[in-house]
């Protein structure tokens, strides 16, 4: 009985008008179990209008990044970034709202998942020597994008900031080469936690002993405590798009890391999903691993550890549709470090020439801006 009719009906309504209804609801009963899950499923696989409008809004959203990431600089504040990004994507696409509050840590702020938010409402002054983490989207027309940047403040990387964001963005790169239809979504988050641990091996922190593999490091779980957070979500007409866990879908687990995923599904043609690595310094997560009671302790060095503590963090974030045989970029930012640094001398952006063609960037290329920039600052 997914509906009841009510005891009471109202007063026949009279040729006067003026006769006053009578009503009651409380034998309703309202069902919130059978629609649900339907509606969802049909959020999770785009129409190719949908898609056609999720490409355009991220394009925008990536040269929304480039305008800002040119413009930054040291002793700036962070939210004069977030009004970079708003300014052009208003004044050049149109765009009057962004999907969700902007994320603009710089420094040790880039290690708060979700920093921006009124009680930190990115009003930090930027330092020379930080890393900035820039994650904001563009809406329209009711759909949104999602796309995170990061690179130093002034325009140039550290050699530790290097080797964790080339770490990052291997991350990227392995989730891109395997994920396609009949994908599981938990084996590229995996994937993208290895390549992020071989990067802390390079530099270091984690310590990987003769008789283990990384893949061994990934099993237990030690990726977490450098990226707490799940791979993606999908994406849509919210920022974090429905249909994650629905049923007849393999459940959450119940592991760290992995039960922050916000969809353990296999990929589908059809979807569009961030590809969201990340590796951060957390402070209290570093301090629970490397506690003596902690299984973690003897793979982490405390003192190269140290030297990050103000590091913050370094996050990617490219919004991607799945296809039968691999999956599409919409993204079109600078992502590779010579992309960057170039980028942030004032280069030309879209570029001539694609470095990283496993980004699988399809629209780097071709994309033309339909009007002019704001005028200079």
């Amino acid at each position: 009985n997914v509906y009841s009719p009510p005891t009471e009906t109202f007063t026949p309504f009279l040729s006067s008008h003026t006769t006053k209804h009578s009503y009651s609801f409380s034998k309703i009963i309202i069902d919130t179990t059978t629609l649900h899950p339907i509606l969802s499923e049909c959020r999770v696989l785009k129409s190719p209008h949908e898609r056609s409008l999720l490409r355009h809004v991220t394009e925008l959203t990536s040269l929304s990044h480039v305008y800002t990431m040119k413009h930054i600089k040291p002793s700036m504040m962070e939210y004069q970034g977030e009004s970079l990004f708003r300014h052009y994507a208003y004044f050049t696409g149109g765009a009057r709202h962004v999907g969700y509050t902007p994320i603009c840590g710089c420094g040790p702020n880039a290690s708060v998942l979700h920093y921006g938010h009124a009680a930190a409402p990115n009003d930090v002054q930027i330092q020379d020597g930080d890393m900035c983490l820039f994650d904001m989207g563009v809406e329209y027309y009711g759909y949104g994008s999602d796309v995170t940047c990061s690179f130093p403040a002034n325009g140039v990387f550290t050699m530790q900031q290097r080797v964790i964001y080339e770490g990052v963005l291997n991350a990227q790169r392995v989730v891109y080469d395997m994920c396609g239809d009949g994908t599981s979504w938990v084996d590229c988050h995996q994937a993208a936690e290895g390549e992020i641990l071989k990067a802390l091996i390079t530099a270091g922190i984690v310590l990987l002993p003769d008789d283990q593999t990384v893949e061994e490091l990934v099993e237990m779980r030690l990726g977490a405590v450098f990226m707490p957070h799940g791979l993606g979500h999908f994406i849509g007409i919210d920022t974090h798009d429905v249909g994650g866990y629905l049923p007849g879908h393999p459940e959450r687990i119940a592991k760290a890391g992995l039960k922050s995923l916000r969809t353990a599904r296999v990929l589908r043609a059809g979807m569009t999903i961030t590809v969201e690595p990340g590796c951060y310094f957390i402070p209290s997560l570093i301090e629970e691993a490397t506690s003596p009671s902690s299984p973690f302790c003897q793979y982490l060095n405390k003192d190269v550890l140290k030297e990050y503590v103000s590091f913050g963090g370094a996050r990617l974030e490219d919004v991607v549709e799945i296809t039968q045989d691999g999956c599409i970029n919409y993204t079109i930012c600078p992502r590779t470090i010579k992309e960057v640094e170039h980028v942030m001398r004032g280069g030309k952006w879209p570029p001539l020439c694609d470095e990283m063609p496993e980004l699988k960037r399809v629209n780097l290329l071709t994309y033309s801006p339909l009007v002019m920039n704001p005028p200079s600052i």
